[in-house]
């Protein structure tokens, strides 16, 4: 099968009543995902040490493991630590691994239903992310595939938030091109450099931001000639999203994902997806968003 889904919500990740982090927002897209993917549908795989430290550093990857975080690291994250957290991101950057395997060993497309955690840094996690699933999934690509000509990699970030730590991570690599489309006034304060970011402005709408995107896609494939996409699909540049400052609708953003999705079926591109963000006030909202992306993922490459 060209298509395929990996899960990871099922390994739970315990927080506190009241947490502003909307973590059922998984197992209901899952809900709703099952009919449509049926047997497509797969548990995550989980994370090895020698994948994580493709991107990460010994000593955190140690740390995140035995619960050695400092209490500034547990802050910064926005998680408190706990096993079931650690194991959490090893399953969800395992699907995001498996997930661009698929694509890759069959020219087709493979969907995590949650990763695109593109705040973690080599030594330190931030913003609800512990690990990098796609810088990490990037560097497994382009080691276990180089026989078969995969050599460079795009990850294609279109979550209403810069990917600082992904753009810091693979900050000089010749394999991997970090494109960022996002908020100009948006979290995080300091900004990294990806290898292009397009800052937008608050209440930019869907005209707008699909022109720069129509702009900009087409521009890197034929200049960077990559062999593979991740593509972090972010349900936050929603005009009701809580922590987002764009305007887009869901229709917007369903014209986005069709607009990747179209550029990597045309051009023979093998594509992995991950969720990112959505903090949305009602969760039918992000599950909403997260949905149509897969169903329009389906459409494409089934």
């Amino acid at each position: 099968m060209r298509i395929r889904v990996f899960y990871s919500d099922h390994f739970a990740l315990p927080l506190p009543a009241g947490h502003r982090f909307p973590m059922a927002k998984y197992r209901l897209l899952r809900e709703r995902v099952a009919a449509l993917a049926g047997e497509t549908l797969a548990e995550a795989p989980r994370a090895d040490d020698a994948a994580l430290l493709l991107a990460h550093s010994p000593e955190y990857v140690e740390r995140m493991s035995n619960g050695g975080l400092t209490a500034d690291e547990i802050r910064a994250i926005g998680f408190p630590w706990s096993p079931e957290m650690a194991e959490r991101a090893r399953r969800s950057t395992g699907a995001t691994i498996a997930a661009l395997v698929h694509a890759i060993e069959t020219g087709g497309c493979g969907i995590n239903l949650a990763g695109g955690t593109h705040h973690a840094f080599a030594d330190h996690g931030e913003g609800f992310c512990c690990y990098n699933d796609a810088a990490v999934a990037a560097r497994v690509a382009l080691r276990d595939f180089a026989a078969q000509g995969v050599e460079r990699i795009l990850i294609c970030d279109l979550d209403v938030h810069q990917g600082n730590g992904t753009a810091c991570i693979l900050a000089g690599d010749p394999g991997v091109f970090t494109f960022s489309m996002h908020g100009a006034r948006n979290y995080p304060v300091r900004k990294e450099r990806s290898s292009l970011d397009i800052e937008l402005p608050d209440g930019t709408t869907d005209g707008a931001y699909l022109e720069r995107l129509a702009r900009h896609l087409p521009a890197i494939l034929r200049d960077f000639r990559p062999h593979a996409i991740i593509y972090l699909a972010g349900a936050d540049p929603y005009a009701g999203d809580r922590l987002g400052r764009l305007a887009l609708s869901k229709a917007g953003l369903a014209a986005r994902d069709r607009m990747v999705f179209d550029a990597a079926r045309s051009s023979g591109l093998p594509i992995a997806v991950t969720m990112a963000g959505g903090y949305a006030e009602e969760v039918v909202d992000i599950v909403d968003i997260h949905f149509a992306t897969v169903s329009t993922a389906f459409e494409v490459f089934q």
